[in-house]
């Protein structure tokens, strides 16, 4: 969606680098920390409810495109484990972040293989992030399926804990699609205008 508003407005390819490298470093910024606020107010039950990172990589996805949103969703939870190791308290824990980085590479992969469609109409933003979201924690599972005799993760762990994000899923299914439907707005008004 943001790769068509530039071409667009006739923005040319190195400059179109520039600022899709800037939109996704806010978004990776955003990805690390909403969930360090999650955490300081609801604990670590919090983010497992409301899955505070997913919420940035899916915009991201929508927004930039597969091939960005690839970056952004392996970049947010190796950033957020790099930034919070130096702190003290990483997160995600290192057993979990090639497992977290896999699941959110595959939520921005499958939201950022409809940016074309919720260009021209913003409420394929509804399926992009329900399918990704779908696919995403399915990978995860499917992961610790494969390797769970190698890692401290059963998929009867990861399953209850999936469960519990239903409600965080629920609400991203909703926030997202309203945030990039109004994002889609503004940048057709932006056009209109000029």
């Amino acid at each position: 969606m943001f790769e068509n508003a530039l071409t667009l407005r006739n923005v040319s390819s190195g400059r179109k680098i520039a600022y899709k490298s800037l939109v996704s470093a806010g978004i990776i910024a955003m990805a690390v920390i909403l969930p360090q606020l999650v955490h300081l107010a609801l604990g670590q039950p919090g983010g497992v409810k409301w899955l505070p990172m997913y919420l940035p990589v899916l915009i991201g996805g929508c927004l930039l495109g597969a091939p960005w949103g690839l970056a952004v969703g392996i970049l947010s939870p190796l950033c957020s484990f790099l930034l919070t190791s130096a702190m003290g308290s990483p997160m995600p824990m290192a057993a979990r972040l090639p497992f977290m980085a896999a699941e959110l590479a595959v939520f921005a992969v499958i939201s950022g293989l409809f940016t074309k469609k919720i260009s021209v109409n913003g409420l394929w933003a509804f399926p992009a992030v329900i399918l990704a979201q779908i696919a995403g924690r399915a990978a995860f599972l499917g992961l610790i399926a494969l390797t769970e005799s190698h890692t401290q993760f059963t998929t009867a762990m990861i399953w209850q804990q999936i469960k519990t994000g239903f409600v965080g899923l629920a609400v991203q299914a909703v926030i997202v699609p309203l945030i990039i439907i109004a994002l889609r707005s503004l940048l057709i008004k932006d056009k209109a205008n000029d």
